[in-house]
Parts: C-alpha cells; structure tokens; sequence
C-alpha cells in the first residue's frame, strides 16, 4: 500500500509539474486578447431583410468573438493625419476620422460627397499591420458598397499597393473584382484580422460608393493596429 501511495504521489506530482510547464508555455504566448472600447449602440435588435443584390450576412446579435493579436498591438491611428478624395466634405472634418470619437449620433462622422470617394490615413512611418477596425455611420443597418482597404508605402498609391479587404464583386470601383463579403454597420465595426498575413506600410486608404441608405459616403472612425516602424 505505501508503494502504491508513493506511486500516485509522484504521478500527481509529474501531473502538477507537467500543467505547471503547459501554463508557463501559454503565459510566455506572446499573443494577447485585444479589448475595443466601443460605442454605444445606435440601434436595437438585427436587420428584418436583407437588401437585394448584396452579399451581406445577417447580424446574429451576438457580441463578436475575441481578437486575439501579438501582445503589445496599439491603435496606430489615433490623431494621425487624414486625406481624402473629397477635400471639402458635406458635413464634418477629416480629422474626425481618427479623433477616437466613434458614436452613432450626429457630428460623430464626416461625410463626403456620392461616387467612389476615399479617406486615407498617414500613420508617418513604415508600420506592422495585425488589424484594422472601421466604422462607417452606423446609426442604422446599412451596407455600404465597393469598400475596399488598401496599404501602401506609396502617397498616391500607384506602386507597392496592397489590398487587404475588397468586396467589390463586379469591379465598378475599377481597383479589381473582390471576394469579400458586404457587412452591416453596427456599434462594433468591421474588423479586418491580418494577424495571419500580417502587412507592411504607411499609408491606408479607404474607398467606399455610397450605402443602402443613401449615396453619401460617411467614415466615423478608423482603428489600425499593429507596431509603429523605427
């Protein structure tokens, strides 16, 4: 019995010990769950239809699942400089694309005129991209058309340009056919994970042609995150 006693200590011990290895190995994991500070919804409950013609999924009305990115990824956007294709929007300032302020309410957004319109942020150095959130106006469940999201170290995006979302499915954007899907707007935003494929650059832009609801194009906020370049 005592042989038998001595045993099963020394299994519970190795156990102890091997656990003890498996939790040391997870907590030196150098990937962390990223917590968003989100807006309050602008709206209850999930879109009763699905427009015609898009290839939207219905919201569940679940929360989103953890982003899970390597630790130490900040928001590189905030207060960084913003460009766009309309120099002198309907309503708001294109430093509100990156201000932190990404409520649903009114003076929240900057919107800019109907057609392919885009803004683009300058993070001011070569950076490493693990993910990008987006808000349009999300004051109700719209779709916004032909978003595509581009990377560049290249101002005026003629050389070294990479596409990292486009659900552009029949090209009228002109910057290629995508194979994205469409998304409602909600209070959480999209989120475009690359910690797979991780990108390189300066620059992102961002390209829309107008929503279900109407033709403007509104931007609300953008996060980029990821390690600011040396």
């Amino acid at each position: 019995m005592k042989m038998i006693a001595l045993i099963a200590a020394g299994m519970i011990v190795f156990a102890v010990a091997c656990n003890g290895e498996e939790k040391k190995s997870t907590d030196s994991n150098s990937a962390n769950v990223v917590e968003f500070k989100l807006p309050k919804p602008a709206y209850t409950g999930t879109p009763k239809n699905i427009p015609p013609g898009t290839t939207a999924e219905k919201p569940t009305g679940k929360p989103r699942a953890p982003w899970v990115a390597p630790a130490g990824v900040k928001n590189l956007a905030l207060n960084k400089p913003v460009n766009s294709s309309d120099k002198d929007p309907i309503i708001g300032k294109l430093e509100q694309v990156t201000d932190g302020d990404k409520e649903g309410s009114d003076g929240s957004w900057v919107e800019l005129a109907p057609g392919l319109q885009w803004v683009q942020i300058d993070l001011q150095k070569p950076s490493e991209i693990y993910g990008i959130l987006l808000w349009h106006q999300h004051g109700d469940p719209r779709i916004y058309r032909d978003v595509v999201v581009q990377v560049s170290d290249d101002a005026d995006f003629i050389n070294g340009v990479k596409t990292v979302f486009n659900n552009d499915q029949d090209n009228s954007a002109g910057l290629g056919v995508g194979k994205d899907r469409e998304f409602f707007e909600t209070y959480e935003g999209k989120l475009i994970d690359l910690t797979k494929t991780p990108v390189k650059g300066r620059y992102v832009r961002f390209y829309s042609k107008g929503n279900t609801s109407d033709d403007q194009n509104e931007y609300t906020e953008v996060e980029i995150y990821g390690f600011e370049g040396k």
